[in-house]
C-alpha cells in the first residue's frame, strides 16, 4: 500500500469514506479486503468496516493488488488526481505522459529514457510514490480507455483494443476481464445510451470535479480562435490536434456535470492522447476546493470566489503552438493575433479534412516556422526573429514545454530567447505547461483586475500574491474576469468570436 503520508492521515481516509467525501475521489483510492472491489471514497454502495478498508494513490495501485473496480461507481473512471496537475518534479511529468499514451507507443523503457533516469529508478520511484510501476499505470489506463470506448461508442472490440493501446485481442479480453469482472461484450450489454461512433467520430464524456465554471475556458478559447484552426460552432470549441499518428479534430461542449466531446483522429491509437489533451486543455483534473480555498481567505477575492466558484485556467492542446502564438500576441489585441496565427496556418500548416465544419490546417509545427520566410510573417521585425528563434529552439529540443517538462528549466530556457521576457515566461508557464503558481504580473489584465479591486500593482501586487501560492494561475482568471472582455464570457452564437475580431480589427 502506498505510504498513507502521501495520501494524508489515515483517520481523514476513513473519515472521508464515513462521510461519503467526493473532494477525495481521484486522490485516494478504497479497497476493501472482504469484497475484493475498489472505489472511490464516495462511493454510496459501500460502507466497509476499518479493519477492510486499505488505502491506494491510484486506481493501477488497487488493481496491482488484486481488487476489482466496483461497477456502481465506477472508480477508474473519476477525475485524474490533482497531484499530478500542480506538480513538476519526476513522478508528476511521468504520470502526464503516461496519460498521453507514451508507454504504449514507446513503452516504459522510452518514458524513462524521455525523463533521464533508468527505467528501475522510474519504477522505485513511481512505485514509491503512488504504489505502481509505469507499466502496471499503463495498463490501467488503457483499461479504462477501453471501457470508456465500450460503454460509449459503438466501435467494434478489435477497434476498441487497438484504440486503447492493447497489442492483441487476447490481452484486452483478458485485461478487461481481470480489472471489471466481466467480458468486454458483457461490460456493453449492460450499457445504454451510447452514442454511435458513426462517420468515424467518437462522443465521450469527459469527467471533472465540481463546482465547475465554464465561461472563462471556453470564453478564452472561442476568442482567441485561429481560423481554419478553432472555432466556436453550435455551442462547441472545436480545434484539430496534432497527434502521434496524424492530424485529428476535437469538439468539446460544456453538458450537465461533465463535458461532451466529439473526436476525429486519424490513427485509433491516438484516442488516449486526444483525449489527454482536452482534459489538459480545460483544465480538467484539478481540485477546485485547493486553489478556492486559498484565494477565499483574501479578503478582496473573497467575493469573486464566492460569485463564480471552480474557475479553471484555459490552456492549449499544444504547448509548442501556445509558446509561438504567445510571441505572436505580444502588443497586439486578441483578435489580431488569432488573424496572424490563421495566416501562417493557412501558409504553412498541414491541411486537415473536417466533415463537420471550417477546420482546414494543423498550426504548424516549429520545425516549418523555423524555416519560414520572414517576409511571410506578418508582424515587426522583432516580432519575426523572436518567433523564428523561438521556433528553431522548440525544433531542435533547446527548449521543451511538453506534458514532460520540468517548469522551471523550461522558464529558464524560454527566458534565454531574445525577445521572450517575462509576460511571455509566465503565460507560457500558466496556458502551455499548466503551472497553477504561474502569475504574469505584468498583463494588463491583470493589472486593471488588481487595481479594481486595490491590490496595487507591480512590487506591491508580487508580495499580495505570495499569499496565493501555489494557485497564483486561478487568481489570474478571477482577476481577468473582473472586465467585460469577451474571453470572460462563453459565447452565445456561432459568429460571436467572429464579430469581436472584427470589431477589434476595424
Amino acid at each position: 500500500m502506498a505510504d498513507l503520508q502521501i495520501l494524508g492521515n489515515e483517520e481523514q481516509l476513513q473519515a472521508a469514506v464515513a462521510g461519503r467525501d467526493a473532494r477525495f475521489d481521484g486522490w485516494v483510492f478504497l479497497a476493501v479486503t472482504s469484497t475484493g472491489i475498489y472505489c472511490r471514497p464516495s462511493c454510496p454502495a459501500v460502507k466497509p468496516k476499518r479493519e477492510h478498508q486499505r488505502f491506494y494513490a491510484s486506481a493501477a495501485a488497487a488493481q496491482e493488488a488484486g481488487y476489482r473496480a466496483c461497477k456502481r461507481c465506477r472508480p477508474d473512471a473519476s477525475p485524474g488526481s490533482p497531484a499530478w496537475d500542480w506538480r513538476s518534479d519526476v513522478c508528476a511529468r511521468a504520470m502526464r505522459l503516461i496519460g498521453e499514451g507514451v508507454v504504449d507507443r514507446e513503452g516504459a523503457t522510452g518514458l524513462a529514457q524521455r525523463l533521464g533516469y533508468s527505467l528501475r529508478q522510474l519504477e522505485r520511484l513511481l512505485i514509491a510514490e503512488v504504489g505502481a510501476g509505469p507499466a502496471a499505470l499503463a495498463r490501467a489506463q488503457r483499461a479504462q480507455v477501453a471501457r470508456t470506448l465500450i460503454e460509449n461508442t459503438d466501435l467494434p472490440m478489435g477497434q476498441v483494443a487497438f484504440a486503447a493501446g492493447f497489442a492483441s485481442i487476447r490481452a484486452f479480453n483478458r485485461v478487461v476481464a481481470d480489472v471489471f469482472a466481466c467480458s468486454p461484450t458483457e461490460l456493453r450489454a449492460k450499457t445504454r445510451n451510447r452514442a454511435e461512433a458513426g462517420g468515424g467520430a467518437i462522443s465521450l464524456r469527459l469527467a471533472y470535479r465540481e463546482p465547475f465554471e465554464p465561461s472563462n475556458l471556453f470564453g478564452h478559447l472561442a476568442a482567441s480562435a485561429a481560423p481554419g484552426v478553432e472555432e466556436w460552432q453550435g455551442g462547441a470549441y472545436r480545434r484539430t490536434l496534432r497527434l502521434p499518428g496524424g492530424p485529428g479534430i476535437a469538439a468539446l461542449k460544456p453538458g450537465p456535470g461533465y463535458i461532451e466531446a466529439r473526436l476525429r483522429v486519424a490513427d485509433l491509437r491516438d484516442v488516449t492522447a486526444a483525449v489527454a489533451r482536452c482534459r489538459r486543455m480545460l483544465d480538467l483534473d484539478a481540485d477546485p476546493q485547493a486553489p478556492m480555498e486559498a484565494l477565499a481567505a483574501d479578503e478582496a477575492l473573497a467575493p469573486l470566489v464566492a460569485k463564480t466558484p471552480g474557475r479553471r485556467v484555459p490552456r492549449k492542446a499544444d504547448p509548442d503552438e501556445y509558446a509561438i502564438r504567445a510571441v505572436i500576441g505580444q502588443q497586439v489585441s486578441t483578435a489580431s493575433a488569432a488573424t496572424i496565427a490563421a495566416r501562417l496556418a493557412e501558409r504553412y500548416g498541414e491541411p486537415v479534412d473536417d466533415p463537420d465544419g471550417g477546420l482546414a490546417r494543423l498550426f504548424p509545427d516549429p520545425a516549418a516556422l523555423a524555416e519560414a520566410d520572414p517576409a511571410h510573417l506578418p508582424m515587426p521585425g522583432s516580432r519575426k526573429r523572436t518567433v523564428l528563434a523561438l521556433a528553431a529552439a522548440l525544433a531542435d529540443g533547446s527548449v521543451e514545454l511538453g506534458p514532460g517538462a520540468d517548469w522551471p528549466t523550461a522558464r529558464a530556457q524560454l527566458a534565454q530567447v531574445p525577445g521572450v521576457g517575462p509576460w511571455t515566461v509566465e503565460m507560457v508557464a500558466m496556458r502551455a505547461m499548466g503551472d497553477p503558481d504561474a502569475f504574469p504580473a505584468g498583463d494588463l489584465g491583470v493589472i486593471k483586475g488588481a487595481a479594481a479591486l486595490g491590490l496595487g500593482a507591480g512590487r506591491a501586487l508580487e508580495a499580495r500574491s505570495q499569499a496565493w501560492r501555489p494557485w497564483r494561475a486561478y487568481a489570474v482568471q478571477y482577476l481577468w474576469a473582473s472586465s467585460e472582455h469577451p474571453t470572460n464570457r462563453t459565447p452565445d452564437h456561432t459568429t460571436d468570436d467572429e464579430t469581436e475580431r472584427e470589431k477589434a480589427d476595424a
